[in-house]
């Protein structure tokens, strides 16, 4: 086996943008016959984007991949093995399928084995499952093909290796979630570990609605021992030696927990925002620290010429909010809009007033002061055409702490799986970049300032104990007896697994919003509004 440099294509997708995709592709091809690959890896379903979701449904869908598959291999430079997922129809059957493009046609193609149908996966829905390795030669190396799923179990790799495969290379479409780079180095060893094969893992890059896709690609020897890795959350070329059958190429340290979640968001927000045309957002601040963070990625992810903020003060709003809000916003350099929601509130109130008379404030009229404050922003947005961003976290979710048509009205969910803990923590982390965070935002206690006096856990448990609760209730469905076996209070268990379970009708009218852990509302975690079941204590 000789040495050969190979290209791996961090590949940051637009879901259904064939032709798009494929001129990318080509330009990233380009680039790697000009630095002498003989080889470049692109991930899963590169060409059409993932994940393709019903499309891959569609009979026009497969067929115009396959017209764009094959104007792409046409266009390749001579003598460089392009390596690209794409959708595949044959007969009545439809495939998750790479294929090896080279001298202008399609050399060999691959169909996944193993579909994964959990957590975010559902592709047994869409796909039929490929049953046989394909091995091709380039640079006189022998490669086989994986895609994602088919290294997560036994069975493909070693096939790949009978098949007479020298290097494996997997093709990605592997969402980003709190640690999930071990997970994958443990996986990716495991199958190295069964074939003996030394093995390059290409990972797709960006954000598709729900969904961010970290990159982070990497190479491991036979023994598995890392031998490349490459950045997260970059787009990009980057470059492997082939060298007596080892992969070889720069070894990177990847960010901390927090740089990595904040790299999440504002890719998450960056790509939502430019893939579905918005020309900027605008969202509520409040003073509070849930909607600084979002202001802070918003203004990261797109610039603060493209970031509206509009502070609404009601009767309740402290002055120090006003003074907190506006600094920040000085701070960060964005338009910075006062206004007040009094008025409409008094007009609220008098055209309810029969209907009400005799009757105490409650939550009632916090609601409304919080659909007031969704009304103007949509109005804004509808107007001027921006995309509202909500402020609410993953604790409020959870508990229901968070108003239907009012603080969850808009079109996307920065926090919506960021617990209310981390929230502090990322706060404190981008502040660590450049101070512009004012530190009375980190540090005074929480409160929606819906009435007099209001402090958050006036209604909830601490949040150090709330997001600990429901990480193990929601995330790693432990029952609640096993909750309280570990420690926590019964009553603060009791107290959150009922906000948890009451609040799902609220979870599902709610927008979409970017998943940063293992089990995040929405795509993941499917709960029925309507059920019976209780737990046990």
């Amino acid at each position: 086996m000789r040495a050969m440099k190979i290209a791996i294509a961090q590949f940051n997708a637009t879901v259904g943008d064939l032709d798009g995709n494929a001129a990318r592709i080509l330009d990233l091809a380009n680039q790697a016959a000009t630095a002498d690959a003989a080889l470049m890896l692109a991930p899963e379903l590169a060409l059409c984007g993932y994940p393709p979701e019903d499309l891959a449904l569609r009979a026009d869908f497969y067929s115009e991949s396959a017209r764009v598959l094959l104007e792409l291999a046409r266009g390749l430079p001579a003598g460089l093995a392009v390596v690209v997922g794409h959708p595949l129809a044959e007969g009545e059957e439809r495939y998750n399928a790479a294929s090896v493009l080279r001298d202008g046609g399609i050399l060999a193609t691959y169909r996944k084995q193993k579909l994964p149908n959990h957590t975010v996966f559902d592709e047994l829905r869409t796909f039929t499952p490929g049953k046989e390795a394909v091995v091709f030669e380039q640079g006189g190396a022998r490669f086989a093909l994986n895609i994602c799923a088919d290294i997560w179990e036994p069975g493909p790799a070693a096939q790949a290796r009978d098949a007479g495969a020298e290097v494996l290379l997997v093709l990605n479409a592997s969402p980003f979630h709190l640690n999930k780079q071990p997970e994958r180095h443990e996986v990716a060893r495991q199958r190295v570990g069964e074939c003996g094969l030394p093995l390059i893992y290409a990972n797709l890059v960006g954000g598709q609605d729900e969904l961010v896709f970290d990159g982070a690609s990497f190479a491991l020897d036979h023994t598995g021992a890392l031998t490349a890795q490459f950045p997260a959350f970059e787009a990009g070329l980057y470059w492997l030696n082939l060298e007596a059958g080892t992969p070889r190429g720069d070894v990177q340290a990847l960010p901390n927990t927090e740089a990595m979640v904040y790299q999440a968001l504002v890719l998450g927000v960056r790509d939502y925002v430019a893939k579905n045309g918005f020309p900027g957002v605008l969202l509520g601040l409040s003073g509070g620290i849930d909607s600084a963070l979002t202001l802070v990625v918003a203004v990261d992810a797109i610039g603060a010429e493209n970031v509206q903020a509009v502070m609404m003060p009601s009767a309740f709003t402290a002055n120090i909010s006003l003074e907190d809000a506006e600094a920040l916003a000085e701070n960060l350099k964005v338009r910075y809009d006062v206004q007040p929601i009094k008025r409409m509130f008094d007009t609220f109130m008098e055209e309810l007033s029969d209907e009400f008379e005799n009757l105490p404030f409650d939550q009632t009229e916090e609601n409304i002061q919080a659909r007031i404050r969704g009304v103007v922003l949509m109005a804004l947005s509808n107007k001027f055409g921006q995309l509202v961003l909500t402020t609410g976290n993953k604790s409020e979710m959870a508990s229901g702490y968070a108003t239907l048509y009012g603080d969850m009205a808009g079109g996307f969910a920065v926090l919506k799986d960021v617990p209310k803990t981390l929230v502090w923590r990322l706060s404190r982390y981008r502040n660590s970049l450049g101070a512009v965070i004012p530190e009375r935002i980190i540090t005074r206690p929480p409160s929606a300032e819906l009435r007099a006096n209001q402090c958050d856990q006036d209604s909830l448990p601490p949040y150090e104990v709330l997001d600990a609760i429901m990480e193990r209730y929601v995330e790693r469905d432990m029952a609640p007896r096993d909750i309280i076996a570990e420690g926590y209070a019964e009553a603060a268990v009791r107290q959150v697994v009922n906000l948890i379970d009451r609040s799902e009708y609220k979870r599902r009218q709610s927008p979409p919003g970017i998943r940063i852990t293992a089990r995040g509302f929405g795509r993941d975690r499917r709960y029925p509004i309507t059920s019976k079941y209780r737990a046990p204590y």
